[in-house]
């Protein structure tokens, strides 16, 4: 196991500090970054319940807040993709250096509008990020830069969630055709996962797709 940074951590940057809750994976599994939708945070009860059953399975997870107090009072920045993707790449560099001389694959899982962040970040990473899973996502908003997403990508929407549905269908036909992607529905959910059984079944989908495309 690697001896690796636990619990709650800091992202320095210029613009000031993101607080984030880090978790160390077991043996060689990827380290999967999280980025939330509008309007929440590290302690989103979904993502933190996604993130325990990927821990449980043996990946590291890292959630962060993905603005600061001050940027998070201008509602706008909450949608401004472009600046979240920026944070994630950070959030990459920071998992970098805690995972330095291990080479952990790393893979992004994205809810909301933080899927949209997830896949520009992952298109301007390129090879360093080996997967992405988007739930009940707002791809689309990743508009051209999904042209550029090779890695390989999972979009698990709600059942229920008909717009959403239509809108992943359209983001999807817009990446490469040469880029392993898929759409996941689950029965039942609508955009929140809220139904019972529903957000385990997202997390199981995620764990699965990390297992197969988030390795070294």
């Amino acid at each position: 196991m690697l001896k690796l940074n636990q619990g709650e951590i800091t992202l320095k940057l210029p613009s000031g500090e993101l607080q984030g809750v880090y978790c160390e994976p077991t043996a060689d599994n990827a380290v999967i970054v999280f980025a939330h939708g509008s309007g929440s945070s590290r302690q989103s009860p979904r993502n933190r319940f996604v993130a325990d059953q990927l821990a449980e399975a043996g990946f590291g997870t890292l959630l962060f807040d993905l603005l600061t107090e001050e940027e998070d009072r201008l509602f706008q920045n909450r949608f401004d993709i472009p600046l979240l993707s920026e944070r994630l790449i950070e959030a990459v560099r920071w998992a970098n250096r805690a995972t330095v001389g291990a080479r952990i694959p790393l893979a992004f899982f994205g809810a909301s509008t933080g899927a949209a962040a997830a896949l520009v970040a992952a298109a301007r990473l390129g090879d360093e990020i080996k997967a992405v899973v988007s739930r009940g996502g707002r791809p689309d908003l990743a508009a051209d830069d999904l042209q550029r997403v090779h890695c390989p990508t999972l979009l698990i929407v709600g059942g229920l969630d008909d717009e959403v549905i239509a809108l992943n269908r359209a983001a999807m036909a817009k990446m490469p055709r040469d880029t392993v992607k898929e759409l996941q529905i689950v029965p039942g959910a609508t955009h929140l996962f809220e139904e019972p059984g529903t957000l385990r079944r997202a997390a199981e989908l995620a764990r699965d797709w990390f297992r197969t495309y988030a390795v070294k």
